[in-house]
């Protein structure tokens, strides 16, 4: 079952301007559609002058005695209004607070870290502010966070100036920084740090030239090579090869013939002799 709605008590906005027969005073002061004053008149006949020029009665001064009023074009005088404040509200420049926090303790490695964040933060036109947090007896050395507040802000003198020196807060210690004049003038580099430089055509035209040049430059410094051998000398060698490994095959084979030839011998002699003396 869906939730009613509370009913809401509060009267609709409207615009608080008082024109035309909103005019309840008896008389008016009247300025023409041209800025010229045209005087004192009662109110109704001062709205009778407005619609023979289909115009408005627009109350401009309600606190002035008797109150002034001019004769206008309401709906274009509204979008007037409108497009001065749109304008008005483009050129405002928006301030955004950023907040970077410390330990009194904080290693090297993680304050270049965290001082690279508010260098980014500054560049960009932001205000810091700088948070030093103290935790158990570390709130009995408040000169801690000072000193590291005040270190912060000797290194950052060039892009930042202090805009609210450090202060003890309960157990934080802060301090607000804000970019500097030539910051919000635009002599110090938006680019954060650390970006990739950007590389013209002209800059790689100039590398490759210089690239080719000391290529070329290597070549020439270069000792000469050594002949390479002909294909015909490679081929006498390893046919010399071959032949070697053939004599050393046969050498090895007339070896291996020799020994079963004397191993029969050795064998047959004792089956010899046993033949003999059966005879005898």
């Amino acid at each position: 079952m869906p939730v009613p709605r509370r009913f809401d008590r509060r009267p609709p906005e409207r615009d608080q301007t008082r024109i035309n027969e909103r005019i309840r005073v008896p008389e008016v002061r009247v300025i023409g559609e041209d800025g010229s004053q045209i005087g004192v008149m009662r109110t109704d006949e001062a709205l009778r002058y407005a619609q023979e020029r289909d115009l408005d009665l627009v109350e401009v001064a309600p606190d002035a005695r008797p109150p002034v009023t001019r004769i206008l074009d309401y709906s274009k005088y509204k979008y007037e209004q409108a497009q001065k404040q749109k304008a008005a509200r483009k050129h405002q420049q928006q301030i955004t607070i950023r907040e970077i926090k410390f330990r009194p303790k904080i290693a090297q490695n993680d304050y270049d870290t965290k001082k690279g964040h508010v260098i980014r933060f500054l560049k960009r036109k932001d205000k810091v502010k700088i948070t030093i947090m103290f935790r158990g007896r570390e709130v009995t050395h408040p000169e801690r966070g000072q000193m590291l507040l005040e270190r912060l802000a000797e290194e950052l003198k060039d892009l930042a100036v202090v805009e609210q020196r450090p202060n003890l807060d309960g157990r934080n210690m802060t301090m607000m920084l804000g970019p500097s004049k030539a910051v919000l003038a635009g002599q110090i580099d938006e680019q954060p740090t650390g970006d990739i430089p950007v590389v013209t055509a002209e800059d790689a035209g100039e590398t490759a030239e210089a690239v080719a040049a000391d290529g070329a430059a290597d070549r020439a410094d270069a000792p000469a090579a050594e002949p390479a051998e002909t294909p015909a000398a490679d081929g006498a060698a390893t046919a010399t090869a071959s032949d070697d490994v053939a004599a050393n095959g046969a050498e090895g084979a007339a070896n291996g013939a020799e020994g079963d030839t004397a191993a029969d011998e050795k064998a047959a002699a004792p089956r010899a002799a046993d033949a003999a003396e059966p005879a005898a």
